[in-house]
């Protein structure tokens, strides 16, 4: 299948390792020229050398703490400087601090609205004014299952990720007109930095190893196994496509079968 992307210019934050890298990778061995952003410029030189190394797309690299508006405004506006335009825009960050609902900080909860809520809302403000001139584009959130189902120590990810899903769907109300779509898509279980620093957390919780704790995870799912990151990814080139023009304000697993909400 042809997923339309050659040409397409698409902004992907987090895009150094994990579920960002994995997404890179996708679109870019579809034909998709990338600006890349990473808080850290040695790790994103060398994850976009590679994927240059293996596909040969037309990359650039913008090292940046997504955290600050300021970083928002200017890779999206290096991004159009670079290709003149911009066609999808892959929101992800690093995840809020880990935390319990009855103990989090006024710090983690600031960290967590800053860096898992207001962060996509920064992030479409700028993309929308290009994607509009483009005559459409593809707006594609990266959240949780944390807005389907608890996890131990991810309070502040369920509460504010389900903030970002209300968002959501108001915003493709509004743009789905200009030919927009804005869609959310939820990993579990997939085998992450950020994955490991929970899954580590909760071992050391309850005395066990990290490889009994990811064996663990592994159980609690209905494949029986973690995913891996492309297995996200695919579904994130697909959202990007012209395949998917009909999908909008929705809200997507991929976790294996590890929600067991039928809603």
């Amino acid at each position: 299948m042809d997923l339309e992307l050659t040409g397409k210019v698409a902004i992907i934050g987090g895009a150094s390792k994990g579920l960002g890298r994995a997404c890179a990778d996708v679109l870019a061995q579809e034909g998709a020229k990338l600006t890349m952003c990473s808080r850290t410029e040695a790790d994103l030189h060398q994850a976009a050398e590679e994927i240059r190394r293996d596909t040969n797309a037309d990359i650039l690299e913008f090292p940046g703490d997504l955290d600050s508006p300021k970083t928002i405004t200017a890779l999206v506006a290096a991004t159009v400087e670079r290709f003149g335009r911009l066609d999808v825009m892959i929101n992800n960050s690093g995840g809020p601090p880990l935390a319990r609902a009855a103990t989090a900080t006024e710090e983690q909860w600031e960290t967590a609205v800053q860096r898992s809520l207001l962060f996509f809302a920064r992030m479409c403000r700028e993309a929308l004014p290009h994607l509009r001139q483009q005559g459409g584009g593809r707006i594609i959130n990266i959240l949780a299952s944390t807005v389907y189902q608890p996890i131990d120590n991810l309070a502040l990810s369920g509460a504010t990720r389900m903030g970002v899903v209300a968002y959501a769907k108001s915003l493709a109300d509004e743009v789905g007109r200009d030919n927009i779509t804005v869609n959310n898509v939820c990993p579990g279980s997939i085998l992450s930095d950020r994955m490991l620093s929970n899954v580590t957390s909760r071992a050391n919780d309850i005395g066990i190893s990290v490889e009994e704790a990811l064996e663990e995870r592994a159980k609690e799912t209905a494949l029986g196994r973690v995913g891996e990151p492309a297995e996200l990814a695919h579904l994130v080139a697909f959202l990007a496509s012209g395949k998917a023009t009909y999908i909008t304000g929705t809200t997507i697993l991929v976790d294996g079968g590890l929600v067991r909400s039928v809603l």
